[in-house]
């Protein structure tokens, strides 16, 4: 893969850690082969590349505490910028990522750019098996999101893909502006997509590659139905964010009235379904009062809210 040999023009990926074992040392690993690799660490034990086991190749940057996800790829992305590449590929720690994907995507890319669209990323469609397969691209629509199925091989333009198997195009990376740092974790790759469409940049799902991407932790099953599963704190941070991207003007109308219709919906099932129930439901009204209040970052020192 010679456009990821580092340089100029050179394809880069981005890795955050957060108490990683030693699966997610290997599949880092494996990224340095393909070109220069960023693992950014978000655990609170400060260590260092030898002792993890890291390639010499990785550039490893350890923060000593959990700074938050958009913290983390805003600090791998301009490391990689730094070191002369041109589009970033974003991963989580136990992301699988395929050869055929490190090659597809910056393919995909570059050819858009070379084609004159104004691109601001390409991703996979994700494959978590406990969820049900590969999940489908999604537009903002009135009440509700417009699903689109990942099939054929034309690329299709989306409103947000999740972050990790992304493929960022950094030179536009300065007029969209990082990952909004206040947000901590859920909804940061959402927020960023909205801002570059609002740029003008296109948003694009790239539906023949897949990533093996598990969303969250064990899913609980609500009426025969897959829900991602999530610790309290997590509950916190998505029913906080909810409520404070829907205070931003720009975002846009669609997205905030899907959100509205969904927000009960979703306390019903943390409150009723996921043990400890009562701290589900504190935390996600927690959540609910500080995004009205426009409380923003970390709610405690230490965070544990990967999960």
């Amino acid at each position: 893969m010679d456009a990821m040999a580092g340089g100029s023009g050179a394809v880069g990926t981005v890795v955050v850690f957060y108490r990683p074992d030693m699966d997610c040392v290997a599949r880092a690993n494996r990224l340095a082969g393909y070109g220069p690799c960023v693992v950014v660490d978000n655990s609170e034990e400060l260590c260092d590349a030898a002792s993890l086991g890291l390639d010499p190749r990785v550039t490893y940057l350890p923060n000593g505490a959990n700074l938050g996800i958009a913290t983390a790829l805003n600090q791998g992305v301009e490391a990689l910028i730094a070191l002369g590449c041109t589009s970033a590929i974003l991963f989580d720690q136990d992301s699988e990522p395929s050869d055929a994907l490190l090659r597809a995507l910056p393919q995909a890319l570059a050819s858009e750019l070379a084609g004159g669209a104004k691109v601001a990323l390409v991703g996979p469609a994700y494959e978590d098996g406990r969820l049900g397969g590969i999940a489908p691209f999604v537009r903002f629509g009135p009440l509700r999101l417009k699903r689109i199925a990942p099939v054929g091989t034309t690329l299709v333009e989306v409103d947000f893909l999740i972050t990790s198997g992304s493929c960022i195009n950094l030179a536009a990376w300065s007029a969209i502006g990082p990952m909004d740092d206040a947000l901590f974790i859920d909804f940061v790759d959402l927020e960023w997509c909205v801002r570059a469409r609002n740029k003008g940049f296109s948003v694009l799902g790239a539906p023949a590659v897949t990533l093996a991407h598990s969303l969250g932790g064990e899913p609980v099953r609500v009426f025969g139905r897959a829900y991602p599963g999530h610790g309290a704190l997590r509950h916190y941070y998505q029913f906080r964010n909810a409520i404070a991207l829907m205070k931003r003007g720009y975002m846009p109308w669609s997205w905030k009235s899907t959100e509205l219709v969904k927000l009960p919906g979703r306390l019903v099932i943390y409150g009723l379904f996921m043990s400890p129930r009562s701290e589900h439901l504190r935390m996600a009204m927690l959540g609910i009062w500080h995004g009205l209040r426009g409380r923003l970052g970390a709610l405690y020192g230490g965070e544990t809210a990967h999960r």
